[in-house]
């Protein structure tokens, strides 16, 4: 196959400085009014509403400028940033990034929505509780599981808030002290063991055998009477499905534990596979990732939690409930886990989810599942034949995958000493996001994972694997031109070694203030 033009890019750089040093005291963007005596039922000062407790000490050290300033900083800084709605954004495997319609956005910057407050009266708030209403059924019917929550904030708070229950569920049950083990395989999301070990659990990790998934009889020999429950992604992020999870799921029930299952990889799923079938008794879906909804730099997420009706009574509240006449926030739950996060979680990633499945149908959603698997096995067909020095974890024993796939640069470092590090830099010189590598334990050796979304054309993964022959061809003949990379984008090769200290990372304006003795 010709390979596609690839197109000239070059990002915007600008030696461009922290807002906090562009500060000049006295600028002002806007004039905040005076509300004392504006203030219905007070007359006076209107700091006498706060309880002492809650006034700040002093005033907040905010920077300091005019609205051309403010808006040029945060101009410049878009122009050297890349993201799903400016680049073809295959690279970021198990994140699943897809367009996210902007009409969704429309819904979720509305007035009617962002004014609402979570503390005003059910019957003021009746329309965006019949959403979250709404889409617990759509989930339960998505998921074949009796009750959601989406109170978590993320997979990640989706998978604790799921150990949670499960924690509580033995409690009441009297088997606390016996249930003391979780189960996870190696290749699962690394949430699905470190949540558990925070609720006290001791982990098992089972490691994939030569088809890709662990045997059963590996399962088997972990599996006790010390056994709470286990807790496996499926697909895992190699793209692999493991078709016999469900004689997985009945080991453990058979001995007293629980299935939770780890639906953050589902696009490749919609219509054809629900948690219930695979015998799950709670599971999370990423409405960030699969249902559209954007990471938003790792935020606003949502991890839906989806459970049996026997955990019910477990879930985070408050619960929204529905009477046959008005929808009304619950509270009550003596046995719930009690909160995971604020009110009713990230009610715009729901907002989005919401109004992306109910435009696309119970039809839509599975030919976006068709759609994915179509769109990484084309590009997988032309990576593994025409891009030298890659390979696919598992090919011989397990050649078929689903949404994405995990590969390897292993041959591509020893023939070359370019190394899956390197090219994913030098992707930056022709405009794409750099790609996700793997989670650790690096099983697979210079681990490469993109998962090309519903949302891409062919055209779009014709372009993106003629980035990848062209780097792949720059390595065997001239590999110090990408061992340097990048070139094209708003900074240059950076060492990465000192990031492994966290003592040396400034999140913040005064840390880092006082690490360059600043402060």
């Amino acid at each position: 196959m010709s390979d596609t033009k690839l197109r000239n890019f070059h990002e915007a750089q600008w030696d461009e400085s922290l807002i906090f040093e562009q500060s000049v005291p006295g600028s002002r963007s806007l004039l905040v009014p005076d509300v004392s005596g504006q203030v219905k039922g007070v007359t006076g000062d209107v700091e006498k509403l706060l309880p002492e407790n809650l006034k700040r000490k002093g005033k907040p050290a905010l920077p300091e400028l005019a609205q051309p300033q403010v808006l040029r900083h945060y101009l410049r800084l878009s122009q050297e940033t890349i993201g799903q709605d400016i680049n073809i954004d295959i690279g970021l495997g198990t994140c699943t990034m897809k367009y996210s319609p902007k009409i969704n956005e429309q819904f979720v910057r509305s007035p009617k929505f962002t004014e609402m407050h979570p503390y005003q009266d059910d019957d003021t708030a009746q329309g965006v509780l019949k959403i979250i209403y709404d889409f617990e059924q759509i989930m339960k019917e998505i998921s074949g599981l009796d009750s959601v929550s989406f109170q978590p904030g993320g997979g990640g708070q989706g998978i604790y808030s799921n150990a949670a229950v499960l924690k509580k569920y033995f409690e009441e049950k009297g088997e606390a002290e016996q249930r003391t083990q979780i189960i996870t395989t190696i290749l699962s999301h690394p949430l699905d063991s470190a949540a558990p070990a925070t609720k006290g659990f001791e982990v098992i990790s089972l490691f994939p055998n030569e088809n890709g998934y662990p045997s059963l009889e590996n399962l088997k020999a972990v599996v006790s009477e010390k056994t709470a429950g286990i807790f496996i992604t499926n697909p895992e992020d190699t793209g692999v499905f493991n078709p016999i999870v469900r004689e997985f799921v009945d080991v453990v029930h058979e001995a007293g534990g629980l299935a939770i299952c780890d639906m953050a990889d589902y696009n490749g799923l919609f219509g054809l596979v629900r948690a219930k079938e695979l015998g799950a008794d709670m599971c999370h879906f990423n409405l960030h990732k699969a249902f559209s909804s954007p990471h938003g730099c790792m935020g606003p997420g949502c991890g839906a939690q989806c459970v049996s009706e026997e955990l019910e009574k477990y879930l985070p509240r408050p619960r929204v409930r529905f009477d046959g006449k008005r929808y009304y926030t619950d509270y009550d739950g003596p046995a719930s886990v009690g909160k995971i996060r604020q009110f009713h979680g990230s009610l715009a990633a729901v907002m989005r989810s919401y109004a992306w499945v109910m435009s696309l149908g119970r039809d839509g959603l599975e030919t976006v599942a068709e759609t994915a698997i179509l769109n990484n096995n084309y590009m997988m067909k032309r990576v593994l034949n025409e891009v030298k020095g890659i390979s696919m974890s598992w090919a011989e024993e397990a050649p078929n995958r689903l949404e994405q796939v995990r590969y390897s640069f292993e041959k591509l470092l020893k023939d070359t000493g370019v190394g899956a590090e390197d090219v994913n830099r030098h992707l930056l010189d022709f405009g794409f996001q750099r790609f996700f590598a793997s989670h650790h334990p690096l099983i697979v050796p210079e681990p490469y994972t993109p998962e090309p979304t519903e949302s891409y054309s062919k055209a779009d993964i014709d372009e993106y694997v003629s980035a990848l022959k062209k780097i792949s061809d720059e390595a065997y003949s001239t590999p110090e031109v990408v061992l340097n990379a990048p070139y094209n984008g708003p900074i240059s090769k950076l060492e990465n070694d000192h990031i492994s200290d966290w003592r040396e990372l400034a999140v913040t304006w005064r840390a880092y203030k006082k690490q360059n003795g600043l402060a």
